[in-house]
């Protein structure tokens, strides 16, 4: 599926090659099979923020203005929205620092763990959970494997 990708890079000091970022989108969507279909078809849109820009949004939207990784929205297939994923870049940095990380392999997960929510998977139940982390391990296995994770830094 070729699908339109909008990417809103509304970090200040976050820096990433545009056409990486959209080569995940890419090969998770060609490999939607394996991940319950897939996110639904029509445009995705992207956007990397701030810890306080997302907790603005998280507390706008589901009244809760603590910091979080990741808020995904999902769209509307009949007119062409597949969703939106909003991820913080701060949290990222924060979360791969204390658990030895990439920074760019923890901002990279945020954004297959929106596409998942996307395509179905959930994670506020310890079952569903479970399924949603074997997924984004196989996802990013995937990932790894062709060679698609893109060089995220703060600079």
């Amino acid at each position: 599926m070729k699908r339109a990708i909008a990417i809103r890079n509304a970090h200040p000091r976050l820096r990433a090659s545009r056409a990486a970022v959209t080569r995940v989108i890419t090969v998770l969507d060609s490999h939607a099979d394996q991940f319950l279909g897939g996110c639904p078809a029509g445009e995705l849109s992207l956007v990397f923020l701030t810890d306080s820009a997302l907790a603005k949004i998280h507390a706008d939207f589901m009244d809760d203005a603590s910091a979080t990784d990741v808020i995904t929205f999902e769209g509307e297939p009949t007119v062409g929205l597949a969703g939106e994923i909003c991820v913080s870049a701060d949290t990222a940095l924060t979360y791969a620092k204390a658990k030895q990380r990439k920074f760019a392999d923890e901002l990279t997960l945020y954004l297959v763990h929106g596409w998942l929510h996307l395509a179905g998977y959930d994670d506020l139940q310890p079952a569903k959970k479970r399924r949603m982390r074997a997924a984004e391990k196989r996802a990013m296995a995937l990932l790894k494997n062709k060679e698609a994770l893109p060089a995220f830094r703060l600079s």
